[in-house]
């Protein structure tokens, strides 16, 4: 609460890997102070076992790799009966096209001052597109 937010579910060896980590620290980097931005990322498994590495090892890469300083949460399941109750409360509130499941990495869900999730994002979304959300959602007061 109090927080714009984007909730992302990560994976250290996608193809997307290098692309999302960059730019969602450059938000991170560019929003976090000014306006209070929180990113809150969840390695998950669930696609191809493109996240193998641990806790500490995944936030080592991340911090190495791309300069990483937003919250890197535990490894979690983001689908199925195993999946972590707050991606299931994000897919009820923001489901996805056709169905709710998360189809690949780096699915991305925006959540308000109010701590409600308002908008849902693919792998493919741009980030100017996010980023311009994201400022409307700053402006906007509780």
């Amino acid at each position: 609460r109090d927080h714009v937010t984007l909730i992302v579910n990560v994976a250290s060896k996608c193809t997307l890997t290098q692309e999302h980590y960059t730019k969602l620290s450059a938000l991170y980097h560019k929003y976090s102070e000014s306006k209070g931005l929180r990113i809150m990322a969840f390695p998950t498994n669930d696609f191809a076992k493109q996240e193998p590495w641990a806790e500490p090892q995944i936030k080592e890469f991340v911090k190495k790799q791309f300069n990483v300083t937003f919250d890197m949460f535990s490894k979690i399941s983001v689908n199925g009966d195993n999946a972590h109750p707050l991606w299931k409360y994000l897919k009820e509130r923001q489901p996805g096209f056709l169905f709710n499941a998360i189809k690949w990495n780096f699915t991305k869900f925006l959540v308000d001052k109010n701590g409600q999730p308002v908008k849902r994002y693919g792998p493919t979304d741009s980030f100017e597109t996010i980023e311009a959300d994201l400022l409307k959602y700053f402006e906007m007061t509780e």
